[in-house]
């Protein structure tokens, strides 16, 4: 785990909110210079604190409007089984999660995919026998009350 001072935290605190932020922006914003920040950042950016920088995009109004949560038990209990099922989920660009989780299912995925036509494709492509799923249970979002990709720093 990375060390992180009070600056530290206010840079990624800046950061996580708008990461098109301007160098000089950011320093006035967290009460540094520009070079200090600058370093800070480069330092994050190589310790991996910070992974990359994205744009948030609005799913919806791009035609994108189903959500859906997808629990996945698969039939077999294998370190084998599971990376290759895994290596086939993650490889599928509607596939926005994909959590190995304990206590219920294998596979929690979360998908964002255009409508239902879309989503009984993406059914028969990755959840089949063929690739050792015994049972998929779906939910699909009605509507999405919060959405939060900022880290909490204490």
């Amino acid at each position: 785990m990375v060390l992180l001072d009070d600056l530290d935290k206010r840079i990624l605190n800046v950061l996580q909110e708008d990461a098109s932020i301007s160098n000089q922006a950011l320093a006035e914003k967290v009460f540094s210079s520009p070079p200090t920040c600058l370093r800070r950042v480069k330092r994050l950016e190589k310790t991996g604190i910070i992974q990359k920088r994205v744009t948030l995009l609005d799913a919806q109004a791009l035609g994108s409007d189903l959500t859906a949560i997808v629990e996945i038990n698969l039939t077999q209990q294998s370190a084998e089984v599971f990376d290759a099922f895994e290596a086939l989920v993650v490889s599928e660009s509607s596939v926005k999660q994909c959590y190995r989780v304990t206590s219920g299912p294998d596979f929690i995925v979360i998908l964002q995919v255009p409508d239902m036509n879309a989503y009984h494709e993406l059914v028969g492509k990755l959840f089949t026998a063929t690739n050792h799923v015994r049972n998929v249970r779906t939910f699909f979002s009605t509507y999405r009350s919060k959405f939060d990709t900022t880290v909490t720093l204490a």
